[in-house]
């Protein structure tokens, strides 16, 4: 019996097939499936495919687990909320909606691999393997599939575009630059990708709030904030953070040493508690600090002012770098050539210089340099590359040269 990756492999290499068979965009009666989470996204996602003759459904992913944080019932907790604005949300639009239960799967495909790397001292992007892993990987191997010839096309709220190019599907930047959100879709396979629908990448965030407040959509989706969590964290504040993962990691205090005299100024209690750029409050300093190195093997944290030269990089190497057309990035994307670089969501994508480091048929290392220096980069964080508003791909970042 094949697997279950196994398996989504040959279903997604058949609609691959049929993508390329000027097949592109579904046709009335495909069936398309539509991932939702209750908020406003992909809420009018559902309102602009119910206009559409598909054969169209809607799944919640119940990724995240609170028993693990609260004791042996999470009832009345967040998810039950989306839950329920995602079922007010299906029957206004009169489509039919299940719940599917994937944190076991993000547990083990997301959330461990990245506190292993938090304990490491590394600075991991779960929201980016979140795509990847779970509704582009697990989601789609849960998704009914009744017919060979025609898989269900895969539908999300996401600010991002998709064309055609070559007969492969590219990914693009979203029309909503503010909002864009192809950084976190950068690691999607070719063969996901080719079955993708984004709903509203081509419209602005103001105008799908237009378009939400035009008609029956439930009241507690419009009155819902703007979601800024991370995707296991959902809706806790930033400051939470640190005080969530040490739920899940042993404390490891260490040295926090001024960098330019070797002299210890504090105790942290883990190398994840403080990424490389992040400020960093110390009583009787005259001005601020930045954390501007990690020493793994001594356990210590570098800080200095935040014009020191070690805050800035000149180039990364990124390692296992996944193109999303999987046998070669373009043709024409040679060696030495100028490409964007973004290693963070909120950030302008920069001009940089790409070269292969190393490549054999299981993966690829690039080095990348910039052509200025960069601020706060850190190991363990995505490194994804453009041509212009086309996404190639991403590596995680193994290593940073600092400027001179």
């Amino acid at each position: 019996m094949l697997c279950a990756r196994a398996l989504l492999k040959r279903r997604l290499s058949r609609a691959y097939a049929s993508c390329t068979a000027n097949q592109n965009q579904p046709q009335k009666g495909d069936k398309v499936v539509l991932g939702m989470s209750g908020g406003i996204d992909s809420s009018v996602s559902a309102k602009l495919l119910a206009t559409q003759d598909y054969d169209l459904s809607a799944i919640f992913m119940r990724n995240w687990d609170t028993r693990d944080e609260y004791g042996s019932s999470d009832k009345g907790c967040e998810w039950e909320k989306d839950w329920d604005d995602v079922q007010k949300v299906c029957k206004v639009y009169d489509i039919p909606c299940q719940m599917i239960d994937l944190s076991k799967e993000y547990w083990n495909r997301v959330f461990e691999p990245s506190l292993r790397q938090w304990e490491d001292g590394i600075t991991p992007n779960p929201d980016v393997w979140c795509n990847r892993e779970i509704k582009f990987g697990a989601l789609l191997e849960h998704l009914p599939y009744t017919n060979t010839d025609k898989p269900p096309w895969l539908a999300t709220g996401h600010y991002a575009r998709k064309d055609w190019y070559l007969s492969r599907p590219r990914l693009l930047r979203s029309l909503d630059g503010v909002k864009d959100q192809s950084y976190y879709l950068s690691s999607i396979s070719q063969s996901g990708l080719a079955r993708a629908l984004f709903p509203i990448g081509h419209l602005t965030k103001q105008k799908v709030r237009r378009i939400a407040q035009q008609g029956d959509m439930p009241a507690s989706v419009l009155e819902r904030p703007e979601s800024m969590g991370l995707c296991f964290v959902g809706e806790k504040k930033r400051t939470d953070f640190k005080e969530f993962i040490s739920s899940y990691i042993s404390p490891s205090p260490g040295p926090v040493k001024l960098l330019s005299t070797g002299e210890t100024l504090a105790q942290h209690s883990g190398l994840w508690s403080f990424t490389i750029g992040e400020r960093i409050r110390l009583r009787g300093m005259p001005e601020r600090m930045y954390v501007v190195q990690k020493n793994i093997p001594t356990n210590s944290i570098f800080v200095d002012h935040g014009r020191h030269p070690s805050l800035y990089c000149r180039s990364i190497q990124a390692n296992n770098f996944s193109w999303i057309w999987p046998d070669a990035p373009p043709a024409r994307l040679l060696d030495g050539i100028q490409l964007y670089a973004q290693i963070r969501h909120l950030m302008q994508a920069v001009p940089c210089i790409v070269k292969t480091l190393e490549e054999d048929s299981s993966h690829t290392n690039i080095h990348i340099t910039f052509h200025e220096p960069l601020r706060g980069v850190a190991s363990g964080q995505v490194a994804a590359l453009w041509d212009g508003e086309w996404c190639l791909g991403c590596g995680v970042i193994a290593g940073t040269t600092a400027i001179e």
